[in-house]
């Protein structure tokens, strides 16, 4: 995805859900969007200082608090670390490396057909093991 695909998108989003467009909300989707390695708050706060004027860390927990509630970001709870987040909206599942941690989206699968008669309010599989680099 490019910068000009990314802000687009946001815009267009900004616009759908009546999240109002603020430069530290536009940044922080911004990143999550071209980054996609589920972000913390701290690597989302190095990376919108790096490339704007300081931001605050309470400025981001706020920011990703109201895209969290526009349903334009997912909050990942791992294990009691630090929450990542996710702008891929799209079904999709999550692999953690027991090595360094990384977060990636694997490919949605449904669950097996002895499973569809029960009432679900909730389904995400996290994948656990060692990714390519650590391997």
């Amino acid at each position: 995805m490019t910068t000009l695909e990314a802000a687009q998108m946001i815009e267009e989003a900004f616009r759908r859900t009546g999240v109002r467009r603020t430069p530290q909300r536009f940044f922080v989707m911004e990143h999550l969007l071209l980054r996609r390695d589920h972000a913390t708050v701290e690597e989302l706060c190095a990376a919108v200082n790096r490339d704007n004027a300081m931001t605050s860390r309470a400025t981001v927990y706020n920011t990703l608090h109201a895209l969290v509630e526009a349903g334009l970001v997912i909050e990942i709870m791992l294990d009691g670390k630090a929450a990542r987040y996710d702008a891929n909206l799209e079904k999709h599942h999550h692999f953690i490396c027991d090595n360094c941690g990384s977060v990636e989206d694997v490919e949605w699968f449904d669950l097996p057909p002895e499973m569809e008669k029960k009432q679900f309010r909730a389904f995400e599989a996290i994948l656990r093991g060692k990714c390519i680099r650590c391997q």
